[in-house]
Order: structure tokens, then C-alpha cells, then sequence
């Protein structure tokens, strides 16, 4: 919301500076995002009036003006400006005067010279000179009646300054003038000033049938016939002047007409053409295959998610969004139907959006619009209408036809003193609560400590008790509560010694050299197909950008554009990882505090390793990281507890470089290398090796317990198997792991290592030799060879009896 200052002070003017209103509107609630003078600095600039033309002696595109400037002599002036003329009033540089700075960012000083050999005592300006616009339309034109000699920036007020207001979604009250005078007046106490003006009286007996059809999208729909009008009408310098300094530019007198009143009241209003409506107009939802041109040129396809205006042939308006164009007012526009309606907020949240674009209209109407002064607003449009666009005895004014089909209800919200007391900490009497409700002009009933208060037609806030606790707090003043230390007692909660936070695993991750990201849970559709397989992801229905329309089920299409980003920029080693949620469909999960119904958010951990294992130095060759770096890193994570993997075809993966990982026998996530498709896709010169996991499965660790430590010398021996190359290492270690838990005699088994693989020359060709080096320990007497060789041989029998191994001759 932006408003000049001046227009804010002459609602309501408190006695205070700049600084300290700005301040304050930020204090309570309505931020102050900055505020900026209307103009750029300049000085000794005057109204002045040319007396005489004369052309200029030595050039033909040039005149020589005699100009009064209130100075008591004519000022001899050279201008070249093509609309000059005897009798204009102008604005006037004089001698010495210092305008706004050029392209060369130095400021223009004007000095007596001689341009073609004749004095030139001045200089008359535009508005590109004064730096007040970007128009190149000649010399501003004053009114004829704008006084000789006084200071230009005080007649057109240039020392006003710009307030531009960062407002809340819940403050739709204050996006208008009138709604931030409430405001000051209510926090300063200084009365206001409402908008005065003269309603018109009806000439003409003309109604424009309408009907409303949706009470559900409209429930007040108040318009006007008003004939006879002059369309080519100036818009006035003041009106002008606010629109800028609003943020608008002026277009023509009914358009600048309609917009300054929603500036002013709050009110979005529209004006057709009433010469190109068909019959009578019609509020109700679209219908399929439904189309509308807009006024800003786009065709849009609505259906019955839409509300409209139609006539009886097409629809003229996209309801409380834009208007259409066939119904658009122009210059030649004579007889006009003016509408002002309400339209339920939750009947036009996120249809502008849904057409990628966003109006005013739409921005106060899907916040709340007050919807019991539709009248007075018409008649405050009306009577701007007829004094700037009307003719003398040609325009003719018709009655208000107001259909009230089904406004809201206001009940009553309570507000207890005593809740309000507890919630801000402020010892508040009965009084000083019934003040701020009567400045705040909310009316209310007290009994008892408690208030009733019946929100305003302009209050969509105000529905539960604490939205009533913040207006309190608010009109009190934030900087008033005191900053008082905690009473209640603390104490420190432990946390079970068997979890750790989700903070460690985010230092262990970068201890182990990777970077943390945090990226958008929102993501392109196409990743959760390429990365996930996931053909039906959960969709937004107001996506923030056509590429982030879905939530993600997996972490890797963000990594994968987070390394994209880095090469992108010259990062050739990238090491990055996330913790974060990811969102599935669960139909059996219910509501909860941190639950939604058929969907699960879990937490998962993703990292990504791209490009050299280590950064380029003397000590070590330079080698790609690969699938064993980053499996290294992932055990290290979950270290002391074993993972264990099996090969996994997932969409994002490599086939022959990917695997499940697995925790006592659970899956939990997965790691490999990313598919060559995907790596052609994606433009990646090298694949990046990535995992992600159940961050629940990390949080989990084994508490430290005691285990003796053996006195006694360790054995090793080596043991190498043959067997199928379908055989892999891990179904060979779960073989020694399980014979470990159930063969006694080999529970001395301590560590077994894979310390070779051969194939060739002494095996069939579907074969292969893993050799396993084998650490053995009793924690009560030194090994004897006879007891190592009978636990050896078990493992070579199990081995043998679950995957047909043998040892190798």
C-alpha cells in the first residue's frame, strides 16, 4: 500500500513528524517499508507566466521569451520547447537555481548565458528536467490560475512525502487511505476527518436489469445508469497528483476516477460502457468453455470455479478480478453503468493467480471489502463523476439499484480482561480496554471483565478472542509492555542418551567434508518422474511458479540442481547434503498435532558427492569420487551399527552401481550412482554418486555399553571361496555373521575383511575367487590351531551349504 503523506494528513493530522508516524504505523503492526520525498531536491524554482514570444534571431527551432517570474522585471529567456506560448503559466528555473542531476549523475546548475548570441536570463522546464516523470510532452502547463513567483515545489507540493506500507493478509481494512487514518486516529487520538462529499440526486428513472445468481460468490451488487457524460474530460492536476504518488498512473477521467476512490475508500469499483452491455448483466459462476478478453488484452477460459458478469450474449467481467474488454469505457464513451458489489473472499482467493497475474480488485476483494457502504461509495464515485465529466444539461443521473442477496453475519466476539492481561503481560483495567475498543471504533457490550464486541463491516480480522487481545495490544503499544525475565521455573529436559538430534548428524555430515543445502520442498513435476518414478505427486493447488507445482518425495532432483547450479559457476568439486521432509500419500494416517490425513512427511537425509575425491594437491593423485567413497562416508554416519546393502533397480540409479540400504534387515534408503539417462539429461560431464536415508534410522544409536577387552594374541588366517559370480560379497559376510551368532564354535570370529577378488586362469568362466581375512580372538585363553581350524572349516560348510562356495585349491 502506498499513499502520499499529505493525503494521509488530510483525514487525520496528528501532531507529529514524518519519523515519528512512520514509527509508529510500524509499531503497531503496519510496517513502514520506506519512505521516500515525492520529488528530487531542487531549488529557486518558480511559477512564472510567458508574456512574449519572439523568434530567435539566429535559430529557427528556438524563441526568445520575456517572462514574468514575480521578480519585478521580465526575465529574457531562450526556450525551444514546441509548445510554448504568450500567456502560459510555467515553471522557471532562475539564475543560480540547482535542478536534479543529468545522466552524468552531477547536478544542473543554471547560469545567465547566451544561447545563439542572445541572453538567456533562465531556463523553462519539463517535468524530465525536474526529474518529476519520463514524459517528453514540452514545458509543464500550469493552471491558469497557479500564483506568479511562489516557490514551485510549495504550489505543487514536491516536499510530500511517498509511505510505502507492507501490510499483513489479515489488515485489508488498512489498503486504503481512509483504512491507515483509522489507524493514526485510533493510536493518536486525533479526530478524523472522513471524505466529504454531495450525493446526486437521480434525474432519470433508467435501472439496468440485473440479476444475481450466486449468492454464494456475491452478496451485495449496488449499481447506477449516468448518462450524458464527456469521457475526454481532463483528470484534475490534485487527482493526478495522488494517483502517482499512489503508485497508478492516470489514464483517462473515469479510469482515474475509479481508482482513486478504491485508494481512498478501499472500494474496487467498475464503470462499463453501458452502450455495449446486451440486455441486462447477470452475477453468477462460469460455465466450461466459457472465454473472456480482458483489459489488459489476455483471453482467459474460466469455468465454474470462476465468478463472472455476463449479459445476455457473453460475459463482460471476471468477478472482483478485471474487467473485460468488449465493455471497456473509452474516450467516446457517453452513457456508463457503474458497479460496486461485494464478493465473498473465499469465491475469488486464487483466481487471479490461476491466470498468472494479479490486479488490486483482486488483491482487497479476496482479503475482505466492507460491504455495508456499497451506496455511499457509488455516490462518492457519482458525484467525482459529475463534477469532472459532466455537461451542463446533457448528464443524467439514475437511481441506485442495490440488491442485498445475502451479506455476512457478524457475530459477537468475547474477550475476557483477564485472559487479555495474561496473554500480554500488562496489568490492564476494564477502562483502558473500553478506551481502545471506542477509539477503534468497534462497538462492544461489557458484564463483568468481559467485552462483546460485533466486528465492523469493514473488520474481516476479528474472529476469535486473541485476534481482539491483538488489537489491544496493538492500540496499547508494543514498545510500552515491558521486558520482564521469565517467572516460571526451568529446567533442562535430557534427551535420551539412545537418540541423537537431527544438529549432530548435520556436523557429522560436515565433519565428513560435505555442505549443507536447504532447498524447496516444492518441486518440478518432472523430477519426481525421473528421480522418484512417481507419476501421481502430491500437487499445490497455488504453486508459487509453474516449476515448483509438486512436493517432493525425494531429495535428489534439488541436489542434482543444486550441483547443476555450481558447475554452472565454475565448481568443479561439489559435496552437498540436506535434511529435510519429503511428502507421500498415506491413506491410513490420520489428523493429528503434526500429522495431516493420507499423507506422511518424514524426514530423510540425502547427500551427493560430484567430481575429485579430494581438491587438487602434490600428496595424492587426482581420482572421480566413486560408489565405495560415498558408501564409506554413509557407514561412518551410522557407525558403530553395521549396515548392509542389496542391489536395487531405482529409477534414479545407476542399475549396476545402486543398492538398498539396509539396518537390521530394514530397508531405510538408498545409494548408488545416478543413471547415464539422467546424466545426459541433466548435462552433468561426470556422474555424481549420491544416498538418501530415514533420518529416524540415524537419530537411533546404541547406547555404550562394557565389553572386555581379550588379554590374549589374536589369529588370523585367510580364507579363500569359490564361487558363482551371482554370488556377491555381502551374501558371503551374512553367512559368517549369522554361523557367528548360532555355530559356538565360532563365536570367536572377531573381524572378516575381503581383501581380493580373481577371476580367471584356474576357474570356470562363471566363477570367481573372494578371498576373506579373518581375525579371530577368545577373550579367555590363548587359540589353539585345533579349535581356529574346526571354526574355519564351519564357515567353509556354511558357506558351502547356502551358496555352493569352495575353498579355492
Amino acid at each position: 500500500m502506498q499513499f502520499s503523506e499529505s493525503w494521509l494528513r488530510t483525514m487525520v493530522n496528528p501532531n507529529m513528524t514524518s519519523n515519528e508516524l512512520a514509527h509508529m504505523l510500524t509499531m503497531s503492526g503496519l510496517e513502514v517499508e520506506e519512505v521516500e520525498p515525492v520529488a528530487p531536491p531542487f531549488s529557486n524554482v518558480v511559477v512564472a507566466e510567458v508574456r512574449e514570444i519572439a523568434k530567435h534571431p539566429n535559430a529557427d527551432r528556438l524563441n526568445v521569451c520575456q517572462v514574468d517570474a514575480g521578480t519585478g522585471t521580465l526575465l529574457n529567456i531562450v526556450c525551444g520547447a514546441p509548445n510554448v506560448r504568450a500567456g502560459m503559466k510555467v515553471v522557471c528555473a532562475l539564475a543560480g537555481a540547482v535542478l536534479p542531476p543529468g545522466e552524468d549523475g552531477k547536478p544542473f546548475e543554471i547560469k545567465v548565458g547566451a544561447l545563439r548570441g542572445v541572453e538567456s536570463q533562465g531556463m523553462l522546464c519539463s517535468v524530465k528536467e525536474l526529474k518529476l516523470s519520463d514524459e517528453q510532452g514540452g514545458l509543464m502547463d500550469l493552471p491558469s490560475d497557479a500564483p506568479i513567483g511562489q516557490n514551485f515545489r510549495d504550489y505543487y507540493q514536491l516536499n510530500d512525502l511517498k509511505f510505502t506500507i507492507k501490510l499483513t493478509p489479515n489488515k485489508a481494512d488498512c489498503l486504503s487511505v481512509l483504512g491507515v487514518a483509522r489507524e493514526v486516529s485510533a493510536l493518536t487520538g486525533t479526530p478524523l476527518k472522513m471524505p466529504t462529499y454531495q450525493a446526486v440526486a437521480a434525474t432519470i428513472a433508467d435501472v439496468l436489469p440485473v440479476t444475481v445468481s450466486a449468492p454464494d460468490l456475491c452478496g451485495r451488487f449496488s449499481g447506477r445508469i449516468i448518462r450524458g457524460l464527456n469521457a475526454r474530460a481532463s483528470t484534475p492536476d490534485w487527482m493526478k497528483q495522488r494517483l502517482e504518488r499512489s503508485g497508478q498512473r492516470p489514464i483517462s477521467a473515469l479510469v482515474d476516477i475509479s481508482n482513486y476512490v478504491m485508494l481512498e475508500l478501499g472500494r474496487p469499483t467498475h464503470v462499463f460502457d453501458l452502450d455495449k452491455i446486451h440486455g441486462g448483466l447477470n452475477v453468477r459462476w462460469g460455465k466450461k468453455d466459457e472465454s473472456l478478453k480482458l483489459l489488459n488484452g489476455n483471453t482467459v477460459a474460466v469455468d465454474e470455479w470462476i465468478g463472472v458478469i455476463a449479459d445476455e450474449q457473453q460475459i463482460e467481467s471476471l468477478a472482483g478480478i478485471m474487467g473485460g474488454d468488449a465493455t471497456a469505457v473509452s474516450l467516446d464513451t457517453q452513457d456508463i453503468y457503474l458497479e460496486a458489489a461485494f464478493w465473498y473472499p473465499n469465491a475469488i482467493q486464487g483466481r487471479a493467480r490461476r491466470f498468472n497475474f494479479s490486479t488490486d480488485a483482486a488483491h482487497r476483494f479476496e482479503r475482505g471489502v466492507d460491504f455495508a457502504t456499497t451506496v455511499e461509495h457509488i455516490e462518492r464515485i457519482t458525484a467525482l463523476i459529475v463534477e469532472i465529466c459532466g455537461q451542463k444539461d446533457k448528464t443524467a443521473v439514475g437511481p441506485i439499484d442495490d440488491h442485498i442477496v445475502n451479506l455476512p453475519k457478524r457475530d459477537p466476539v468475547s474477550v475476557r480482561t483477564a485472559r487479555a492481561v495474561k496473554v500480554i503481560g500488562v496489568p490492564l483495567t476494564d477502562a483502558q480496554i473500553a478506551d481502545i475498543f471506542t477509539r477503534l471504533a468497534l462497538p462492544f457490550t461489557q458484564k463483568d471483565g468481559v467485552f462483546s464486541v460485533t466486528p465492523p463491516s469493514y473488520r474481516f480480522d476479528i474472529e476469535i478472542e486473541e485476534d481482539l487481545i491483538e488489537e489491544i495490544a496493538r492500540v496499547y503499544g508494543f514498545e510500552n509492555i515491558p521486558a520482564l525475565p521469565p517467572v516460571a521455573t526451568n529446567a533442562m529436559r535430557i534427551r535420551p542418551e539412545s537418540t541423537r538430534s537431527l544438529f549432530t548428524i548435520r556436523r557429522q555430515l560436515a565433519d565428513a567434508d560435505y555442505q549443507e543445502v536447504v532447498n524447496f520442498s516444492f518441486v518440478e513435476q518432472a523430477w519426481e518422474a525421473d528421480f522418484a518414478g512417481n507419476s501421481n505427486p502430491i500437487k499445490l493447488l497455488n504453486p508459487i511458479a509453474s516449476q515448483m507445482s509438486v512436493m517432493r518425495s525425494s531429495m535428489i532432483g534439488n541436489l542434482i540442481a543444486n550441483v547443476r547450479y555450481n558447475l554452472n559457476r565454475k565448481v568443479s568439486r561439489i559435496r552437498l547434503f540436506e535434511i529435510g521432509a519429503v511428502y507421500l500419500r498415506n491413506n491410513i494416517e490420520q489428523d493429528g498435532p503434526l500429522s495431516v490425513a493420507g499423507y506422511d512427511q518424514p524426514k530423510h537425509a540425502a547427500a551427493i558427492a560430484y567430481g575429485p575425491i579430494v581438491e587438487e594437491q602434490w600428496g595424492m593423485d587426482s581420482r572421480n569420487v566413486d560408489y565405495f567413497d560415498v558408501k564409506a562416508d554413509l557407514e561412518a554416519l551410522f557407525a558403530p551399527k553395521m549396515l548392509t546393502f542389496a542391489k536395487v533397480e531405482h529409477p534414479a540409479l545407476h542399475p549396476g552401481r545402486s543398492a538398498h540400504v539396509l539396518l537390521d534387515g530394514k530397508v531405510i534408503g538408498f545409494i548408488g550412482e545416478l543413471h547415464p539417462r539422467w546424466q545426459q539429461k541433466y548435462d552433468l560431464p561426470l556422474a555424481p554418486v549420491l544416498f538418501e536415508v530415514e533420518a529416524s534410522s540415524l537419530q537411533q544409536v546404541n547406547v555404550p555399553s562394557y565389553r572386555e577387552i581379550s588379554k590374549f594374541p589374536a589369529v588370523t588366517r585367510d580364507l579363500a571361496l569359490v564361487v558363482k559370480h551371482t554370488v556377491s560379497m555381502q551374501d558371503l559376510m551374512d553367512v559368517f555373521v549369522a554361523e557367528k551368532k548360532m555355530n559356538p564354535i565360532c563365536n570367536i570370529l572377531q573381524v572378516v575383511v575381503l581383501f581380493d577378488e580373481y577371476r580367471g586362469k584356474g576357474l570356470e568362466s562363471d566363477e570367481k575367487s573372494l578371498a576373506f581375512r579373518c581375525t579371530l580372538q577368545d577373550t579367555q585363553l590363548t587359540l589353539q590351531d585345533d579349535l581356529v581350524d574346526a571354526a574355519m572349516a564351519a564357515l567353509v560348510v556354511a558357506a558351502g551349504a547356502k551358496h555352493g562356495a569352495k575353498l579355492r585349491a
